[in-house]
């Protein structure tokens, strides 16, 4: 790997970036998009010559130590070659075979082998072959130290272009809410002493849920230290989102309390399937929430702009402990109520300020220990849970990239210590599962 010759290109690596790259956490996104016709990739190397390494320096860059210790991004000639995938499956038993088993194989080994650190931390696959769910299909895999899904996200929409007209932007789903009033905010000051009752409890939680309360040991959750070691399942299904809006209008929740409960309820059944106690057992979630004040996705310009803080570039997400509600037998006959379960928990726990003291303390625990020590927190925080749940919007048009419609689009995050993982990505609604035994 070539390293730019005179002035020195480094970029800080940020605290969250150190944590995902430590000893004890390296942690990665896998993004599949799903095509309508089959790949051509006579286009690739210029496509991520000219679209993508422009996106982000850390695209072209690789994480060293300068000489106080300290990790930086160092920018370096990138050789497209080696992080251009083209596997070979074998050959299907007759004309119109389709892979899909050899397919879920590919992203089962890929999920769980380390990017070199030797060159930029991420790939491209390129997989040639049909399946069930489309001609072809196209896996990006990025070290997480390079953003979070709100960062990646807006990278991969600034590569891509409406499949019905390329010259017309993307528009995506309105976040909008209502401004408080000053009658509400009013009404915040009566809730203050709850507020502050509310986070000591949901802080002091957190804080055991993190060092010394392990989940039960359940079918989704092994007690197998090595990720390695680990059988890995990954497979996605689709809902109808207009069903989806229909359960939230019904309900008066959010869409993600709808899929969260639907989650939880499908989590449930599965475990019960495989063992009928594990449906009483204590699990919990933790939900990865988006931590910008945003309303939507930024042009890659204003997220790379450093005095734009509000939209910036990197990891900015924090997480809740949610628990996986038990399967009654009322539950089970009415799988709405863990909708409502799933609404009145995390309600409750955005409502606190437990998420950024937790925050605050992994910040403290970096300045007084070191990386490694906040990294090491992080690390039994995801492993004393059951499963992560986190969704990124996608846009309300289809997508294409290189005149390759995207019939459908999800991704996974691989390579943390939790068992189950629960990931949606909105074109069509994608939830894929990542289940590691």
């Amino acid at each position: 790997m070539e390293r730019f010759d005179g002035e020195e290109i480094e970029e800080p690596v940020s605290p969250t970036g150190q944590y995902l790259t430590s000893s004890s956490l390296s942690v990665y996104i896998l993004g599949v998009l799903e095509t309508e016709v089959p790949i051509d990739d006579s286009q690739t190397v210029p496509l991520l010559q000219n679209l993508f390494l422009p996106i982000n320096s850390r695209f072209s860059s690789i994480m060293i130590r300068d000489k106080n210790g300290e990790k930086k991004w160092e920018k370096v000639e990138v050789k497209l070659e080696d992080h251009i995938k083209v596997p070979t499956f074998p050959n299907g038993k007759s004309s119109n075979f389709l892979y899909d088993e050899y397919l879920d194989e590919y992203l089962s080994t890929i999920a769980v082998e380390h990017l070199p650190h030797n060159r930029p931390l991420w790939e491209l696959h390129i997989i040639k072959y049909p399946t069930n769910n489309a001609k072809g299909t196209l896996v990006f895999k990025l070290h997480h130290a390079l953003g979070d899904g709100f960062s990646l996200m807006g990278a991969l929409l600034s590569c891509m272009q409406r499949a019905d007209n390329t010259s017309l932007p993307f528009t995506l789903p309105s976040s909008l809410r209502p401004k408080a009033s000053i009658s509400n905010t009013k009404g915040v000051f009566k809730k203050l002493p709850s507020i502050f009752f509310q986070t000591i409890s949901e802080f002091g939680w957190s804080f055991l849920k993190s060092n010394m309360i392990e989940d039960d040991q359940t079918p989704i959750r092994s007690c197998a230290e090595d990720f390695k070691t680990r059988q890995i399942t990954i497979s996605d299904v689709t809902f109808s989102l207009d069903l989806i809006k229909e359960v939230k209008s019904k309900l008066g929740v959010s869409i993600n309390d709808v899929l969260a409960g639907v989650i939880f309820f499908g989590i449930r059944l599965y475990m019960q399937e495989i063992n009928l106690k594990s449906s009483q057992t204590q699990s919990t979630a933790l939900v990865l929430l988006n931590t910008r004040n945003i309303e939507g996705y930024k042009s890659v310009k204003e997220m790379i702009n450093k005095t734009n803080s509000r939209s910036s570039w990197g990891n900015q997400y924090a997480f809740l402990h949610v628990p996986i509600p038990e399967l009654s037998d009322s539950k089970y006959a009415n799988p709405l109520e863990f909708i409502r379960e799933a609404h009145m928990d995390m309600t409750k726990k955005k409502n606190s300020l437990a998420t950024p003291l937790t925050g605050m303390l992994l910040d403290m625990l970096r300045k007084l220990r070191g990386p490694e020590a906040a990294a090491r927190y992080l690390r039994n925080t995801l492993r004393n849970s059951s499963t992560t749940i986190s969704n990124i919007i996608g846009p309300v048009e289809q997508m294409a990239v290189a005149n390759h419609p995207i019939k459908g689009f999800y991704f996974m995050v691989a390579g943390s210590p939790e068992v189950d993982a629960a990931n949606m990505g909105s074109q069509t609604l994608h939830v894929g599962f990542e289940v590691c035994l």
